[in-house]
């Protein structure tokens, strides 16, 4: 389909609240995930929510084999989650470097959950429920705080630890 423009953080409909998906299985849904497979790619990104490409709709994807942007993360296997709802499996919480497409070349240390169930629906509106944990648990929650209007910078606890890559002392860099 299309690589749309990545809203960037300042715009403000980055930090509006989605509007949940009401139609499933249908050519406007199916059109809306194929531009954000082609605009995840383009920009070697992990995950994308709809809102980052200016879509007020709580739709999030996300999947990861080889990246040059995550080279040592495990991968996540390629998923379209409408509706997401999260809970978390336990109080454990890590705290590792986050990166986005609407906050480029910048990296902070935040705090995630590190176990969680995730649920919601596929374009066709079948129910899709997994417990992940890991990389694959921080990257769900990265995306779904889009559909909150939340961008990672928010969850950062200590400023100092959000920075540009370039400036960023390299062991610590993901």
């Amino acid at each position: 389909m299309a690589v749309r423009q990545i809203l960037k953080i300042g715009n403000p409909q980055l930090l509006q609240k989605a509007a949940p998906v009401t139609a499933f299985n249908n050519q406007e849904l199916d059109d809306i995930i194929s531009d954000m497979f082609d605009t995840m790619s383009a920009q070697d990104g992990a995950g994308l929510a709809a809102p980052q490409i200016g879509i007020s709709l709580r739709i999030v994807i996300f999947g990861l084999e080889e990246n040059p942007r995550y080279p040592d993360a495990e991968t996540v296997p390629t998923t379209i989650l409408i509706n997401p709802q999260i809970m978390a499996l336990s109080d454990s919480i890590d705290e590792d470097w986050e990166g986005c497409l609407s906050v480029p070349n910048m990296r902070g240390l935040v705090p995630r959950y590190s176990h969680i169930r995730y649920a919601g629906f596929d374009p066709q509106g079948v129910s899709l429920d997994r417990s992940v944990q890991g990389f694959h648990a921080r990257v769900v929650q990265h995306e779904v705080d889009h559909l909150e209007g939340i961008l990672y910078p928010q969850r950062i606890r200590d400023m100092r630890m959000f920075g540009y890559e370039s400036e960023l002392p390299q062991e610590e860099e993901e």
